[in-house]
């Protein structure tokens, strides 16, 4: 399959390099036929990305849909970074670009600013949803990982904004380099629990500096090169410790550094974002 109209965004840079590649694929014709998921599942794996973004523009307003080799999934954070980037580097207006957008039954707004060559990105995913896990979800999640309970503590969290998660702390970020789970247990459980993945993250600095790994292989991703909705979620139950803003060091496994931003209010609402770069044509 080809994907002529995609362009491959990477998102969440770190320092200007590295970033999660995403397909994102600009549908401007309302009166064009759309594909099916299953074609629009290919794009990513045409184009060599884990998730593919589509974008529907109606005036002022866009909808995204996102795709990975196995399926939609109702949120994408780093897609929906790549999405923003490529609406805004095609944006003829001067000043920061924003727009109202609708993915997964929601409407909220983006926004991006360019920077000479690259654009910061960042929207509003909605309020995070956080629990304390059953004692099942703790007793086949952390074993999966290759963790001890004693190794992350009561810190562990399930949260959900698009569709819920585990939040897994580790001490270091040494311990969280060295992790190889066992993605076929952790699949059959997050699927056993209706989980996207695991969010898996070191102890924050002072400053919210921390590094995080995101395993999702029941939705084709064995690891996220970057991965923002669960950086948001991360943010909010952070914020009830006193850590309102973060940036999540992601990446370094796949040999892609990134980085995702976040800050979050009082009431569990966060903004969230990364740089992003858009090829030139």
């Amino acid at each position: 399959m080809s994907a002529p109209d995609a362009t491959v965004v990477r998102a969440c840079l770190r320092d200007g390099a590295g970033g999660s590649p995403t397909a994102v694929v600009l549908e401007d014709d309302a009166a064009a036929p759309s594909p099916g998921v299953e074609e629009r599942c290919r794009t990513a794996v045409a184009l060599g990305t884990s998730h593919a973004v589509y974008v529907r523009r109606a005036g002022d307003a866009a909808e995204l849909r996102f795709f990975t080799a196995v399926g939609e999934l109702p949120a994408c954070g780093h897609g929906t970074v790549a999405a923003l980037a490529l609406l805004a580097a095609r944006h003829d207006g001067a000043g920061p670009f924003r727009i109202t957008l609708r993915a997964g039954g929601r409407v909220f707004a983006g926004r991006a600013e360019r920077h000479g060559e690259l654009i910061t990105a960042a929207f509003d995913p909605g309020p995070v949803d956080l629990r304390e896990p059953t004692a099942q979800e703790h007793a086949l999640v952390l074993p999966a990982l290759g963790l001890t309970p004693d190794e992350c503590g009561p810190d562990v969290r399930i949260a959900g904004v698009g569709r819920a998660r585990v939040l897994v702390p580790v001490a270091t970020r040494a311990r969280l380099t060295a992790m190889r789970p066992d993605l076929d247990r952790l699949g059959a459980a997050c699927d056993r629990f209706g989980l996207l993945g695991a969010y898996v993250y070191s102890a924050p600095s002072p400053g919210g500096t921390l590094a995080a790994r995101m395993f999702a292989p029941s939705i084709g991703v064995p690891e996220d090169v970057a991965n923002a909705n669960g950086t948001a979620c991360l943010a909010a139950h952070l914020a009830g410790r006193g850590i309102h803003r973060i940036a999540a060091d992601m990446g370094d496994a796949l040999g892609s550094p990134a980085t995702v931003t976040a800050t979050a209010g009082g009431d569990l609402r966060v903004d969230v974002g990364g740089v992003a770069r858009v090829p030139t044509q």
